[in-house]
């Protein structure tokens, strides 16, 4: 999605018009995307990220695609709010950095090019907060739909490194079957 964005497809314009406002974008401009992803990818494995988010999103997934496991990352709000509040990008290029593990040479400057760097609108503390309350109340049912499937496998923490680790663990594991 952030692909189409950057790139000002039709698809992206549209779905900018909600990031920037801190809202989530509608599921059937996700849907579209995701789905004509995995139709040109139909001979490998795949792990989606904050998709499906909705029980009708999911609906739709699992009537073109066999979901094997939905990985569910327990991480307090307070925890991805300060994360994602501190990430910054060099536009031009894409460039991510954060001022916690990943900061700039120079604060406020991209490394390759010397340019300012750019907080996104929907990176913003009052966006993060305002995105992460719509997830839950809308990702709850998600995880009600998968978990009566028995394919719910649940990962808490607050750090990637800690978590990562079994996530791997269990991925590996299951592909081995």
């Amino acid at each position: 999605l952030r692909h189409h964005i950057r790139s000002n497809t039709e698809l992206g314009l549209e779905a900018q018009k909600f990031t920037s406002s801190g809202l989530l974008v509608p599921d059937n401009l996700v849907t579209k995307v995701v789905l004509a992803e995995l139709n040109a990818n139909q001979d490998k494995s795949w792990l989606l990220d904050g998709y499906p988010r909705t029980v009708s999103q999911a609906e739709e997934l699992d009537r073109n695609f066999l979901v094997g496991v939905v990985l569910n990352l327990d991480v307090p709000f307070d925890t991805i709010t300060e994360r994602i509040s501190k990430r910054w990008i060099h536009p031009g290029s894409g460039r991510t950095y954060n001022l916690d593990f990943n900061p700039p040479v120079i604060a406020g400057k991209d490394d390759v090019s010397g340019e300012d760097l750019v907080q996104r609108e929907d990176d913003k503390p009052e966006s993060v907060t305002k995105r992460l309350e719509l997830y839950s109340n809308m990702t709850k049912p998600l995880l009600d739909y998968y978990s009566d499937q028995d394919k719910v496998v649940s990962f808490s923490g607050t750090e990637t490194n800690v978590i990562w680790p079994h996530i791997k663990k269990y991925l590996e594991e299951k592909t081995e079957v």
